[in-house]
């Protein structure tokens, strides 16, 4: 991530992130915030199914397009003024391990 916005600590952070830890943010700014959270790229459930003709879930266009629907989901959150307040939303974007039995809190600015 690279970012200008002041309320972000760091300018610039690298963080690995699993479908599950979208769904955990998701979850988390519905309950925490006022945002209207947009929706996740579905699941892969029928790509995980064995004897396909492809290569399922590692398909490289499934992939693509998986990470693509991600990275839209990430901007519309990162950019709204009101989730840019969320603690949740600065660890995932932010610290490397995600502390899932954090304490929901509001960032102030710095």
């Amino acid at each position: 991530m690279t970012t200008n916005l002041p309320i972000f600590k760091l300018k610039e952070s690298t963080v690995r992130r699993r479908y599950s830890d979208f769904e955990w943010l998701r979850s988390e700014l519905e309950r925490e915030s006022k945002v209207v959270v947009p929706p996740l790229p579905g699941k892969a459930f029928l790509r995980q199914l064995p004897f396909r003709g492809d290569d399922g879930i590692f398909d490289d266009n499934f992939i693509e397009e998986r990470k693509q629907g991600l990275e839209q989901f990430i901007n519309k959150v990162a950019g709204h003024p009101l989730a840019q307040n969320e603690r949740c939303l600065h660890m995932f974007l932010q610290d490397e391990i995600i502390d899932k039995s954090y304490t929901p809190s509001k960032i102030r600015h710095a």
